[in-house]
Parts: structure tokens; sequence; C-alpha cells
């Protein structure tokens, strides 16, 4: 039996809202378990958090960072990411007062930029933007969602956008419209399969609280789940997607995110530069340690 340094963090999470769970493992060295010892976990604590991210010291950065969900390897979760930097600059007084930090997963290198002594939060730098030329049916998704074709806003752009993950941006009528879609995880996760997306992202101009610009949804079922509460990749392909339509200046905007009409999670985006070519969007929030300890893994 192993004992490891095991936390649950509420990422995005506030007073008022419950945010998206993660599961912190730190490890002495990115050696210390097997891919299929972290997987093991992953499926160990499926249903109390959505990823694992497990944490050890970088080579050529502050901190190497792999997610697992009870399904896979993901190759980037961003609210992971946000609690365990989240913890990490809490219980640092060195780390409390670097103003950048970095961080290496799989396949990117990537900043955070702390304001936690100001904000109580961190905002993390996406990988940059790949968009997909393939086109996807409203048909399909609308039998894929199990929704009215009158649901989707039919005038906007349709996309596939990688900001981390695969996802595919879905423009909503409305927020009754975003809110009343009820997908079947199995139909989901087929036709995400299908066609080659990670994760289905929906949005809404019309949100439910006055000073959040979009209302989203977030499904992932390849992950082995229905829905993302708060999603940090998600929602920074989202906000590639409005830069590359010219439907965002790149100024500070607060997005709204879950099923719950009058108690959504909320993620900051903002990017530095707004020329789709050479642009960055960042994703920030907060996060709440709720379970602090060790993790047996037998």
């Amino acid at each position: 039996m192993r004992k490891l340094r095991f936390k649950k963090i509420d990422a995005f999470a506030s007073q008022y809202s419950a945010g998206n769970p993660a599961a912190a493992v730190y490890l002495n060295s990115a050696d210390d378990l097997s891919s299929a010892e972290m997987l093991q976990v992953a499926k160990e604590l499926k249903g109390f958090v959505s990823e694992v991210g497990y944490v050890s010291p970088g080579t050529d950065t502050d901190y190497s960072l792999r997610f697992f969900s009870s399904e896979r390897e993901v190759a980037f979760c961003g609210h992971a990411t946000i609690a365990i930097l989240n913890d990490i600059v809490a219980n640092s007084a060195a780390m409390q007062d670097k103003a950048i930090l970095s961080i290496a997963t799989n396949s990117d290198r990537l900043v955070v930029e702390n304001r936690y002594k100001s904000e109580k939060c961190v905002y993390i730098s996406a990988p940059s933007a790949r968009f997909s030329a393939k086109k996807i049916g409203v048909t399909d998704i609308v039998t894929a969602l199990n929704c009215h074709a009158n649901d989707i806003d039919q005038l906007q752009p349709i996309e596939i956008v990688n900001g981390g993950l695969e996802t595919l941006v879905v423009p909503m009528a409305g927020l009754e419209s975003i809110l009343s879609v009820a997908p079947d995880l199995r139909t989901l996760n087929e036709f995400c399969i299908q066609i080659g997306v990670d994760i289905i992202i929906l949005y809404s101009p019309e949100s439910a609280t006055q000073d959040s610009k979009y209302r989203t949804r977030v499904f992932a079922p390849t992950f082995g789940y229905l829905e993302d509460p708060a999603t940090g990749s998600g929602n920074a392909a989202f906000g590639y997607y409005l830069l590359k339509h010219g439907k965002w200046d790149g100024e500070m905007m607060k997005v709204e995110q879950n099923s719950f009409r009058d108690l959504p999670n909320y993620v900051q985006l903002f990017s530095k530069g707004v020329d789709i070519g050479n642009c960055q969007v960042w994703f920030g929030g907060g996060a709440i340690l709720k379970v602090d300890g060790e993790y047996l893994l037998r």
C-alpha cells in the first residue's frame, strides 16, 4: 500500500456556486506513478471528481502536470490546472511572490499569471488555437443533443476549435434553449467519437446574470461523464472562436456556465492580442479546498 499526498479542490467555486471538483495528487517525481496507476486512481475516484491532476516538480518549468479521467489520459484539463495552481500559490509564500509561473503538460508549455494576492485567483494561458475545416451538419447535432432544430442559432458558425481539447462549438438560440438541452450519454459519446472531438460547448449571448457576456454548457462524454460544470479548455476554445469571428475584443469578460439558471459557475477570459494568428486566450478563476489528506493506493 502506498500513501499519496491528496487534495480535492473545487475549481471556479464561490460561496454561491459549487464549481468543478478536481483531485490533486502531489508527487516527488513524475516517475513516482506509472500511467496505469494514475488511471487506476482516476477510475476509483469516478463520481467524486471529474479529473485527477498529478503534480510533480518540472525540469525546465516550475511544475509538470498530467491529467486523467476515469476513462483515459486527458491532454489538457483547465479546471484541474486552475484548482492545482490556486492550491500551490495559496500554500507557498515563495510562489505567492512569483508573478509568473510556468507549467508543462504532455503537449505544451504554459504560463500562469498569479493574481492570488490581489484577486484570490490565477489565470492560465491556453494552448494556441487550431481550427478544423470539418463541417458538422445541424441535423446530426440536433440528434446527438436531443434538442430541436430551432434551439440552435443556425445564423452563427458551428466550428471545431482546439484550445487544449478538440471542441465542437455550437451556438444556441437563447438561454431557454441552452438550459433545456438534455442529451443521452451514450448517444453523445458515439457522436463525439464519430466526428473526432473531445468535448462540445454550447453557448448563448443571453445570460442569467447581468455581468456575464455568455452562458455556456460543456459536455464531455468521451471522458466518462456527461456534463462539465465549469471548464477552462472549453471556454478557451470558445474565446478563440469569438476572436476569429470578430465577436470579442479580447478584454476581460465573465462567462457563466452550467445547467442551473440562477446558480452558474463563472469563468473569466481575456486575450493577449486579437489577431487570431497571433493571440493567446487566458482563462482564470479561484478554487476552494474541500479535502486535504492522503490517498491509499493498493
